[in-house]
């Protein structure tokens, strides 16, 4: 069950989805490290050519003006400025080349310096 949020009045309220399969990696982190009164943060620590960088934690401390959500009994945490490029994502943990990882599936797009489709090279170096 989801829970209402509130988010500045210029975003358009579309929430961030625990799947099943992440909550549970979250549960046995949670557990395994012994942090019942921790949530899940999530954030956006930068983009440029290779577009956004996610990070995660588990954070116990809930700040003024971070959006709390609960997903699949999850309490997500998410801060002012990341709200506005990953509200609508969905995180997943998936088994991948490399692993078990956790995966975030953003329907946001945003054009970065490589995107030539909007036009903009940006100066990067690399992009063809």
């Amino acid at each position: 069950m989801e829970l209402p949020v509130t988010l500045p009045e210029s975003t358009q309220i579309r929430i961030i989805t625990i799947t099943e399969p992440a909550a549970e990696a979250v549960r046995a982190l949670i557990e395994k490290r012994n942090l019942q009164d921790h949530a899940l943060r999530i954030y956006v620590s930068g983009a440029g050519c290779s577009g956004f960088q996610y990070g995660m934690a588990l954070d116990q401390n809930v700040r003024a003006e971070d959006t709390v959500i609960e997903s699949n009994g999850i309490k997500v945490l998410v801060d002012e400025v990341s709200i506005q490029y990953i509200n609508g994502s969905s995180v997943d943990y998936v088994d991948g080349p490399t692993g078990p990882a956790f995966k975030i599936d953003n329907p946001n797009k945003y054009a970065s310096c490589c995107d030539h489709s909007s036009g903009n090279s940006g100066g990067c170096s690399g992009c063809h």
